[in-house]
């Protein structure tokens, strides 16, 4: 038997490619012209399964212009050749494709009541992250499914961070602090307790809805007190969080809070800049064996415009990689999804700034720890 190989598409396999279109699909069909202006467009991919002459399947990859996404827009396997793992090889290939491309997530769409293909896809690790309604020509809905398909290995130019999941809504400070510090004493607790003895002391007692969050300043004075370095970096000066609160005297409350962290700052070697965090500041504090944890906005990863505390692992060229604290079980997420997360450079920079009007950006810096 030949064996199967895997390719580019070009232009001579287009009738090929129609006649395969043909033999697999009635509906929603890629037209003639279609596939040549795919196969002509530098920045999308049609990857083709060929053994001998014969086309027996091929994989469209549209990558998006303005983000790192990729979409498998359609995928198809000759009916004499199902059954041999052609498409699963399909999307492998299709997935390297993309992560060549410098794509961090892959997605697609696949018909709600195509249960091979859908229990194809939640085994190779996709997870379902909405609907379509009424998508294709005959009215069927389509699941959208995602995976990441970028992930970051990790050199000696970086300290190895290990990863410490939040196990509150409200946490996600100390455990991003709680990873910074283990990077620098793997003796450190790591446990819900440790976690929640940090929070106690770091909230800034009010914030949008529901238990409190933790601010800058309070993170700072909980790794001192557990006898790291730290530095500050905080682009406002005086109460944080204040726009988050309509009543006077809860404002009042975070004004008070406010001028109690930065009495106990005082009475510290903690380094405060009202300034914001540079990247190239932070790649030095990186490859000088310090941790950065960031404040970022929410609306980049998940559309909501949350607070949230990061954990900076490691930064090259293109992106900046996150431990996230926060993993959300009931939508499928996993340890890995959070690990290493790269979020292109531009993008972080958007990320690190949580606020409309004269946006905030913090960070700390946790350095090892000290000998006084």
């Amino acid at each position: 038997m030949t064996e199967t190989s895997f390719r580019l598409a070009v232009s001579a396999d287009i009738d090929n490619l129609v006649t395969l279109e043909n033999r697999c699909f009635n509906d929603d069909r890629i037209s003639r012209r279609s596939f040549r202006r795919f196969i002509e467009m530098p920045r999308d991919r049609v990857v083709v399964a060929v053994e001998g002459d014969q086309i027996l399947g091929y994989s469209l990859v549209l990558m998006h212009a303005a983000t790192r996404l990729a979409r498998i827009y359609s995928i198809a396997v000759s009916p004499q050749a199902r059954g041999r793992g052609l498409g699963e090889q399909l999307i492998r290939q299709s997935e390297q494709q993309a992560v060549e491309a410098g794509r961090i997530i892959m997605r697609l769409e696949v018909r709600e009541d195509n249960t091979g293909a859908i229990a194809l896809y939640r085994r190779l690790g996709y997870r379902v992250f909405g609907t379509y309604r009424d998508y294709y020509e005959d009215h069927g809905n389509a699941l959208r499914f995602e995976r990441r398909i970028l992930f970051y290995e990790p050199s000696r130019e970086f300290p190895a961070v290990p990863y410490y999941p939040q196990t509150t809504d409200f946490s996600c400070g100390p455990a991003a602090l709680i990873m910074a510090m283990a990077t620098l004493d793997d003796q450190l607790s790591l446990t819900t307790l440790e976690e929640l003895k940090i929070w106690r002391e770091a909230t800034t007692i009010f914030m949008l809805a529901g238990h409190g969050g933790c601010g800058p300043h309070g993170l700072a004075l909980a790794a001192w007190h557990r006898g790291f370095h730290a530095t500050a970096y905080i682009s406002k000066e005086g109460a944080l969080f204040k726009d988050t609160v309509r009543n006077d005297d809860k404002k009042r409350v975070l004004e008070l809070v406010h001028e109690g962290f930065m009495h106990d700052l005082g009475q510290t070697g903690i380094e405060l800049h009202h300034d914001p965090l540079t990247l190239d500041k932070m790649a030095q504090a990186l490859k000088g064996g310090q941790v950065p944890i960031i404040l970022i906005s929410t609306w980049q990863l998940n559309r909501s415009r949350v607070p949230h505390w990061v954990t900076v692992c490691a930064m090259d060229d293109q992106f900046v990689y996150l431990h996230d604290p926060e993993i959300d079980t009931a939508e499928g997420e996993t340890v890995a999804d959070k690990q290493y997360l790269p979020v292109d450079r531009r993008i972080f920079d958007q990320m690190a700034r949580y606020g409309k009007n004269q946006p905030l950006q913090a960070a700390v810096i946790v350095g090892p720890r000290r000998t006084d």
